[in-house]
């Protein structure tokens, strides 16, 4: 991939990357820390036990995929870095700009994704 290509695309990570910072530091109340937010949290929960433990199940999901956004966000700029960002992690081909520009984390040729989740028994998702 040409250097302005790969630029590209490390600023839209770059982007994204910053946008689930914003996220999970909102999520948390600002500049608190997971432990200071669930404190917080318990303080102003109500007597309804299962509303809270759902929201509290929701905010840890939440938090959970945001995480694992940020790890492929972290990993997709370091194949920026060394050259391989764009190229399949299975077969090698060059994965499509139009797939890299929707999700620029994609480890995979619409070809071999599709063969993943298959042999996964994963639904067919549109657009990959």
């Amino acid at each position: 991939m040409s250097q302005p290509i790969s630029d590209t695309f490390a600023h839209q990570l770059r982007q994204m990357r910053a946008e689930v910072l914003a996220q999970l530091q909102a999520q948390r109340g600002g500049t608190m820390g997971r432990a200071e937010a669930a404190a917080e949290a318990r303080q102003h929960e109500s007597d309804d036990w299962a509303q809270a433990d759902a929201e509290r199940d929701l905010s840890v999901a939440l938090e959970e995929r945001e995480s694992a956004e940020l790890v492929a966000i972290d990993e997709a700029l370091k194949r920026v870095a060394d050259g391989s960002f764009g190229l399949c992690l299975d077969c090698g081909a060059s994965i499509g700009t139009a797939r890299l520009h929707a999700n620029p984390t994609a480890l995979r040729c619409v070809p071999c994704q599709e063969k993943r989740e298959r042999a996964q028994g994963a639904p067919r998702l549109a657009g990959y």
